[in-house]
């Protein structure tokens, strides 16, 4: 702990934004420059605190507090306010595979467990996270780093998503032989297609792919292994295979007038998006495949999945946006029934919410409120929808459920509904051809710290084991994969995860 009353000294700060005016007229990230010094500061306020809770990893109330990967934070803050970055870039890439990613999209849950945020604002531990790695690549200290023997063990991982790589990353390190299969046209999965840009920019994706292959890593593209690569070949011509194909099975809204033209899933959204921007023709009008410009826009559904729709939506030009959440607004502070240090579940602005705001005035969110039907016109193309405001209420086992509030009906214009619902699952067609179980949320049946399935030599991590989660999560999953398979091909292993 490099200054005791650091935290006394020195308030919060953050990078800005550029204003939301400017912002969405293009694709790119939009947090300016922070200065060194400022980053300095910034890791002066970390308490070095007795326990901190910032790294422990855990589930409290059903939510991530602390950080899943066990990042060393107090440390590698320490090392920043002395300016050592290249000791701090070492001990974060002691934990994290791709902190250049949690950098940018991870929901700190360090630092809802940060202790100074007891009664303080917390250090800015995620901002510190990306300057360090990103600092790291600008000095050159990050260069590929292929393993000096080769064990002779080969591994198949199939899904190129967070928990795919980290996977990878580290069974490569180990000196195995690693292909990875991705089904779409490019490497990344969720980080690729499921992100849009102006959140996480392709070419950082891209950078860590490149350095992954210089280091021995093997990506094949185009490749849907269940359909394109029958599944059974998998145990045949690989020693081991890790499933990290995600969960990626939407969650529907199967209500009246739902097969209306205009209906969509928001990956479907999101992923046609970046697939024309990586294009090079997002602003012909013509090449996308779906647009909102001009049109009214309703999004339903909330978290980072409906933020991003909004924020792309803004993009496009829409007419008008308005985000529909059937849950209550949260509140402005803890609830006693929320106590530090679980994740703080009290109301925020995200990114595209401050740019509708700019945009047209007022939150697009719109809460405690259900849809009924889609209104479809002559062509069979959604032009509507129909709501109903409900109230929360406890029922007889004390589970609080909506109810509607009678008299409330509403009609809201919309030429495009994108559905952020969340999801349910892995798909079924590569599960079903290996035959491993499953469990009762249809998840790969594998214990959470062995990723073993059913099926010898058989791995599974990520969404598609633990169901729909952050991609820290994904990365501490993929990496604890990596050192079971490890193991099991080698009788012990090494990879510490």
């Amino acid at each position: 702990m490099g200054k005791p009353t650091g935290f006394m000294e020195y308030q919060r700060e953050i990078p800005g934004d550029l204003p939301p005016h400017e912002r969405i007229l293009h694709w790119k990230e939009f947090h300016r420059p922070f200065p060194e010094e400022k980053l300095r500061q910034q890791g002066a306020r970390c308490m070095d605190c007795g326990i901190p809770f910032c790294h422990t990893g855990k589930l409290l109330n059903g939510m991530a507090a602390g950080c899943p990967i066990n990042n060393l934070i107090p440390e590698w803050n320490d090392l920043v306010y002395r300016g050592l970055w290249k000791q701090a870039l070492e001990r974060l890439l002691k934990t994290n595979n791709f902190p250049e990613f949690t950098g940018r999209v991870c929901p700190a849950p360090c630092e809802g467990s940060c202790t100074l945020g007891i009664n303080a604002p917390p250090v800015t531990i995620k901002n510190i996270e990306l300057a360090i790695i990103e600092k790291g690549f600008e000095e050159g200290w990050i260069t590929p780093q292929p393993p000096p023997v080769r064990t002779g063990k080969r591994v198949a991982v199939v899904g190129s998503g967070p928990s795919g790589l980290a996977c990878a990353d580290l069974l490569n390190r180990a000196g195995h032989t690693v292909t990875v299969f991705e089904r779409a046209d490019r490497i990344g999965g969720l980080l690729m297609y499921g992100i849009p840009n102006m959140k996480l920019d392709k070419q950082v994706v891209q950078r860590r792919i490149d350095l992954m292959a210089a280091e021995g890593v093997t990506f094949i593209t185009r490749t849907e292994v269940g359909k394109d690569y029958p599944a059974e070949k998998l145990l045949t011509e690989f020693d081991a295979v890790a499933l990290c194909g995600g969960a990626t099975k939407p969650r529907d809204l199967p209500v009246e007038g739902r097969n209306l033209k205009g209906i969509h899933f928001a990956m479907e959204f999101l992923h046609a998006n970046t697939r024309n921007l990586l294009g090079g023709s997002l602003e012909e009008e013509n090449t996308l495949t779906i647009s909102a410009r001009g049109k009214d826009v309703i999004v339903i559904g909330g978290g980072d999945t409906g933020t991003d729709c909004v924020g792309t939506a803004l993009r496009h030009g829409c007419r008008s946006l308005t985000q529909f959440e059937i849950l209550e607004r949260p509140p402005l502070e803890r609830q006693p029934d929320n106590p530090w240090p679980e994740w703080p579940k009290v109301f925020k602005v995200d990114y595209g919410q401050e740019e509708a705001i700019a945009m047209f005035g007022s939150d697009p969110r719109v809460y405690s409120i259900q849809t009924k039907r889609f209104i479809g016109d002559e062509h069979g193309h959604v032009q509507a929808l129909e709501t109903v405001n409900v109230e929360w209420v406890a029922g007889a086992n004390g589970r609080r459920a909506p109810r509607e509030i009678p008299g409330t009906e509403k009609i809201w214009p919309a030429q495009l509904v994108l559905l952020a619902l969340g999801f349910l699952g892995p798909e079924d067609q590569l599960l079903a051809q290996l035959g491993v179980e499953r469990d009762e949320r249809s998840n790969v049946r594998a214990a959470s710290g062995k990723y073993a399935t059913s099926i010898p030599g058989v791995f599974s991590a990520g969404d598609m084991r633990r169901g729909q989660s952050l991609v820290v999560w994904a990365i501490h999953e993929g990496r604890g994969a990596a050192r079971e398979i490890d193991r099991y091909l080698m009788g012990d292993s090494e990879i510490t995860a």
